[in-house]
């Protein structure tokens, strides 16, 4: 938008897949506080339902759509969906995806390595092949996905999760050579905000110990707030600002990722 400062989201129309809760909730909320127009999807009608609410409340001009990510033609609805409604498409938050307990991996299955390879790296590749015409066409695009430090650091129990979303940075890497000169930047978050995500004391010893690991050696000491902290890096990269910045990974974890 010309004339425009380079971090103004003001007006741009924005797809956040599973934003009804945690860490896509709170970059919808954020980018909506910034004018953003939102698109959330989620796989649960009553969950979507409500959480539109809360965002009209906070005047925030959104669509909630139903979807599960795994299916590629839903993805193409999606994208049709938000252009009736709002007629363009800016931005992209790969947020979403299924998740497994704490496995071994002698103990994986084949239905573990699938449910997370069809709703991480194969989700995030059908909604930005969907979208990718349309930001092309106007030689504009911001693409975020949403990775896992697991991937780097290899965090035993997570085998699974972990793999799929090293694939989610290679497609990261592999979409930003390819669309750059189309206007696209593609970059992959990696956040710590698993507050929504933390175990019920008692109910799994292995996955309380790993959060309770995750800050332990934290230089910032503290779980990352999915609105305050994961929403304006999520921002920085889908606003001009970042128009530079393509095919790389942030941490946006209290500098967790150092931790021995």
């Amino acid at each position: 938008m010309a004339g425009a400062p380079l971090n103004d989201l003001d007006g741009r129309v924005v797809i956040i897949t599973g934003g009804t809760r945690g860490v896509g909730l709170g970059v919808a909320r954020h980018l909506g506080a910034l004018g953003a127009k939102v698109v959330i999807t989620g796989r649960k009608p009553d969950r979507l339902a409500e959480t539109v609410a809360l965002l009209e409340t906070e005047n925030v001009d959104c669509l909630g759509l139903v979807a599960d990510v795994a299916d590629r033609t839903r993805s193409f609805e999606v994208v049709d969906g938000t252009l009736t409604r709002f007629g363009r498409i800016d931005g992209l938050v790969l947020n979403a995806q299924s998740f497994r307990p704490v496995t071994p991996l002698v103990d994986v299955t084949e239905s573990d390595m699938n449910l997370l390879f069809d709703t991480g790296p194969k989700g995030a590749l059908w909604l930005m092949q969907a979208a990718q015409p349309h930001m092309a066409k106007n030689n504009w695009g911001r693409i975020v996905t949403m990775g896992t430090s697991m991937g780097l650091t290899g965090a035993a129990g997570y085998g699974p999760y972990a793999a799929s979303n090293e694939a989610i940075r290679s497609l990261t890497r592999t979409a930003a050579r390819e669309w750059g000169r189309d206007g696209i930047t593609v970059n992959c978050v990696l956040p710590a905000s698993a507050g929504h995500r933390a175990p019920v004391a008692g109910s799994d010893p292995a996955r309380e110990a790993a959060f309770a690991a995750m800050y332990d050696d934290n230089p910032v000491g503290r779980d990352g707030d999915a609105v305050d902290d994961i929403g304006p890096a999520v921002a920085f990269l889908l606003s001009d600002g970042s128009r530079y910045v393509t095919g790389q990974t942030i941490s946006v974890d209290g500098g967790g990722i150092m931790r021995p």
